[in-house]
Parts: C-alpha cells; structure tokens; sequence
C-alpha cells in the first residue's frame, strides 16, 4: 500500500471517529427534544406531567404503595392460558414469585368477602384469626335486617356493570395472597417465542389493526424494511379517536414495563448477590429514536397518554372514597385512618391538575353507534386480560395482571360517571362498586406508571452524563 493510501485511508477513519463521536454526543439530546411538546388527542404538554408526577404524585403515591391495605394483592397465577397450549413455566429463579403466608396478612384483609373495605362491612367484632373470620363472615350479627341485605347485595356485585377485565375469583384454592414489596417489578430473563406470542396477540387481535396494515404492531416483531419507522403510524391518523386512544393505551402499558425492565436490570452477580439497576444498553435498544428509527419517542409519547387516562380516572372516582363508610380496613384502626387521608390527599391533588384527558369526546357519535364501539373497546380490552394467563413468567404475570386490571378498573371509572354523581353517603351503592382487587390495583397500576415517568427523568440524566 503506498503513502498516499495509507494516509487517505486514515484520514477516513479519522473522520468516521469523529462522526461517531458527534452522534453519540447528539443522542441524548435527541431522546429529549423527540420527548417533549403536547401530546397528541389531548391539550396536555409532557414537561408539565414531568413536574406534576416529581412534585406532587410520586412521593405520595410510593408512599401509599408501602400501607398494608395496599401492599397485598390476592391474584390466581395458575389459570391456564384460555387461547394456546402453554409452554411451560419459566425456570429462571427471578420469574419465581413467593406468596405471602397467611400470618402476614392483616386480619381485616383476609377475613371477608372481595367487597370488604368499610368498617362496619368488616365488623365482626374482635377477630382472632382468619378462621373465626371466615365462620363469623362479613357481617356482624348486631347490624339490622336492612343494613345485612344492602351488604349482602354489596357482596353479590353488579354484574351488569361494564367490567373491562377479567376478575381473578379470590375464592378460588389457587388464589394467594403477594407482598407487591417483596416482589418487585423487574427485568427476569423472560424473553423469546413465548413472551413475542403474547404481545403478538395483543397487538395484532385486539388493537383495531386495519387489513390493509400488514406490517406487525408488535415492537417485539422482526424488522419489515421500508414499513419501518415513524412513518408507518400514519395508518393511525386513519382511525376514530377511541381506537387511536386503544392502541395508545397498550403501547404505552407496554412501553412502562419496558421501562421498569430497563430501570431494574440483573447487572451482575456474585457470590449468589445480585445486583440491580438501570441498563442504559437496553434503553437505548428499546426507545433510542435511531436504534428504533423513530418508533422509541412515540413509545414514551404513549406512556405519559396513558398516565393522563389513569391520572383523570383518579379525580373521577375521588368521590367515592369520599364518603364515611369507606374505610379502606385492614383491623389497624390508626394505620387505616392514616391510609385514608394519604389516599384523600393523592385525590386532591389529582382534581387538582389543570390538563386532563377529556373522556367525554370519546363514544360521543350517534347513541347506537356509540353504544356498539364501547361494547367492541371494552370486549378487546377484557380479551388482553384473559392473555394474561398466557404469560411464561410468574413475576410477569402478576405484574402483568396487575396493571390491566389496574387500566381496566380506570377504564371502568371513567365510563361510569353519572353513577358515581349518585352515590348514597352513608350505605352501599348498587349503580357503582369497587372490590379490594379493583382498589388495589387501580393505585398500584399508577404507581407503575409514576414510577416509569421519574425512571425516565433518570435515564435523561445518565444519558446526559455519558455524553
């Protein structure tokens, strides 16, 4: 090779070193200018949600997330997948999820009917232990005839209701009760054909996909060429405002577990002692605007939609636990006052934001029409549940459920409004109700959610400091 060559050939490199270095410098900058302004089908801008959630709801709601009444959700993670031949459960250590012993779990929880969170439905005199709990019932033998049939109409549950999920049955022998805190949401190894089957289905069957698409709307998908990118979604632009703000929904449920996967990496191990935290590899793989041509910003961009859809359900439903008889029991009569008023306060800061999502643009056509698109959203919805059951892993399954149900119950609320105008004060509704499932997992879904928003605000920030 001569001289000439040999320096020409350097100079090239030396430039594509250079280029290299001004791109790595450039994409931090990137992610944030691509992830900010006003959300689409909505008047809301990310930068006041960023300062919302880090002032006012992320430190009350983890907080909240740590109350006992809180903390124990019961869910049935051996309910066969309803659509294909599982393929066996996950053998990693970290999909493996403990249940709680029966001891740990507050009296006042275990010891009723799904609908037991007031006082005076749990009051069943001095209980010594779920067994006596379980004779005595939910109803103390003082109460009137009348107060005993409107509990028992409680108990049986409107099924009539527009219910967006499907309800684990707490009754079920295979129902356990998990310590959400002792089973954190984080990465676990659960990849591969199973975890793509699931979301496949979930996008492709259930998110009002046109025929004419034919690229996947899975981001798990192999890559399809030129259909790739921020210009494939233009197929949305095409679709009505309640099927737009589906697929919003899901991707953004799927881009907040994304984050808290990426938040909460297996880093290394040794000596049996894990340690866990941010992966900034697997961020940049998943939401980078060049590694995903684009498609990462809008993820994130359907992340804060869907944390405007859960915040405007939580200053709807404010008036329902409002009200005296609610008491969110556990048998800790200082610890569920103080429960409460945390809750209340969340409340009010919640009515308190100036930007919310307006649910009364949705299903707003002719009546028989409108009636006809909610039955199909909330069937399509309540089938994503049912695919819950199909997940591999037991950690991603319970967070899975989890945070459906949680969406769903906020769906539930949103859709619901006249009768939650029409709560009685002081007795049990039958036009609207809430089981301790629903409660539970309507707080912890957002707290998810206003977990992923800061977890997100950290990224920046190391993304900044790599620079």
């Amino acid at each position: 090779m001569s001289p000439g060559v040999r320096r020409a050939g350097a100079g090239q490199g030396a430039a594509a070193a250079v280029q290299l270095l001004v791109t790595l410098s450039f994409l931090p900058s990137v992610v944030e200018a691509q992830v900010t302004g006003v959300l689409d089908d909505c008047l809301c801008d990310i930068d006041s949600i960023d300062n919302f959630n880090t002032f006012k709801i992320f430190p009350k709601i983890k907080k909240l997330q740590e109350r006992d009444y809180f903390r124990y959700y019961k869910v049935n993670l051996k309910r066969p997948c309803p659509f294909w031949a599982e393929d066996g459960h996950c053998s990693i250590k970290d999909c493996h999820v403990e249940p709680c012993p029966e001891s740990k779990i507050p009296v006042g929880i275990k010891a009723g009917n799904s609908n037991k969170y007031s006082k005076v439905a749990n009051n069943t005199k001095e209980l010594e232990d779920c067994e006596q709990a379980s004779k005595l019932g939910a109803i103390n033998s003082t109460l009137s005839n009348q107060s005993k049939e409107a509990f028992i109409d409680w108990a049986r549950y409107d099924d009539s209701q527009d219910h967006f999920c499907e309800l684990d049955d707490e009754r079920s022998p295979a129902a356990q009760y998990v310590d959400l805190l002792l089973n954190p949401e984080r990465y676990t190894g659960y990849k591969g054909s199973s975890a793509w089957r699931v979301w496949n289905s979930i996008y492709e069957e259930n998110c009002f996909k046109p025929r004419s698409v034919y690229r996947p709307l899975n981001p798990l998908a192999p890559s399809r060429g030129e259909d790739d990118g921020e210009s494939f979604y233009t197929w949305l632009e095409g679709l009505c405002l309640e099927k737009r703000v589906f697929y919003k929904l899901i991707s953004g449920l799927h881009a907040s577990i994304n984050l808290h996967l990426c938040a909460n990496y297996l880093l290394e191990e040794t000596w049996g002692k894990p340690s866990w935290g941010p992966n900034m590899k697997e961020f940049k793989r998943r939401f980078d605007p060049v590694e995903t041509k684009g498609e990462g910003p809008r993820r994130l961009k359907n992340l804060y939609f869907l944390y405007l859809i859960e915040l405007r359900a939580l200053s709807k439903v404010a008036p329902y636990f409002e009200r005296s008889i609610v008491d969110l029991y556990t048998g800790n009569v200082q610890e569920d006052a103080d429960t409460k008023t945390l809750l209340l306060n969340i409340f009010q800061d919640t009515k308190s934001f100036p930007m919310h999502f307006d649910e009364k643009s949705m299903f707003a056509g002719d009546k028989k029409g409108a009636k006809s698109l909610k039955e199909e959203f909330r069937l399509h919805f309540k089938n994503i549940s049912r695919i819950m059951d199909c997940v591999g892993c037991d950690k991603c399954r319970l967070w899975g459920k989890l945070q459906t149900q949680g969406l769903g119950t906020a769906l539930k609320i949103l859709f619901s409004e006249k009768e939650i105008q029409k709560l009685p004060e002081n007795s049990p509704s039958k036009g609207f109700q809430l089981t301790r499932q629903e409660i539970v997992a309507l707080l912890n879904a957002f707290g998810r959610l206003s977990t992923s928003i800061r977890e997100l605000q950290n990224f920046k920030v190391l993304l900044q400091h790599s620079r």
